[in-house]
């Protein structure tokens, strides 16, 4: 029985598949030691990212408060 065709077809499939979870998993990893090295650089910008916002905070409520018309009255 297990010296079949499917018996060797199905342990050939298996061989496979586990070859190509190897692969995902070492491609996976390759992509987590990236995301890591990327989530290091950019987290010591933490400070200067929010005073980003604070400016582009104060640009939009600059904008929002009404402007002095100016020009002919009549």
């Amino acid at each position: 029985m297990l010296k079949s065709e499917k018996a060797i077809a199905v342990n050939i499939q298996i061989i496979r598949l586990f070859t190509k979870m190897r692969e995902i998993l070492l491609t996976n990893k390759d992509l987590l030691i990236e995301i890591d090295e990327i989530r290091k650089k950019v987290s010591n910008q933490d400070g200067e990212i929010e005073l980003i916002f604070d400016y582009l905070k104060q640009f939009i409520n600059e904008r929002e408060t009404p402007r002095i018309k100016i020009g002919f009255k009549s």
